[in-house]
């Protein structure tokens, strides 16, 4: 299985579903995690550990 996650510095960043914002966040990190149906939430938790 494959994970990827992608860290991003953001100024600030927003989460649009159907053109509505559903969450947003000021300066921080942006956290791009892609998983698959296979994964776990031990896996999720380690993937997350190592950002």
């Amino acid at each position: 299985m494959t994970r990827r996650a992608v860290l991003q510095r953001v100024r600030r960043a927003a989460v649009v579903v159907d053109g509505q914002r559903i969450a947003e966040i000021g300066p921080g990190l942006l956290i791009l995690l892609g998983v698959g149906l296979g994964d776990t939430h031990t896996e999720a938790v380690w993937l997350a550990d190592k950002c």
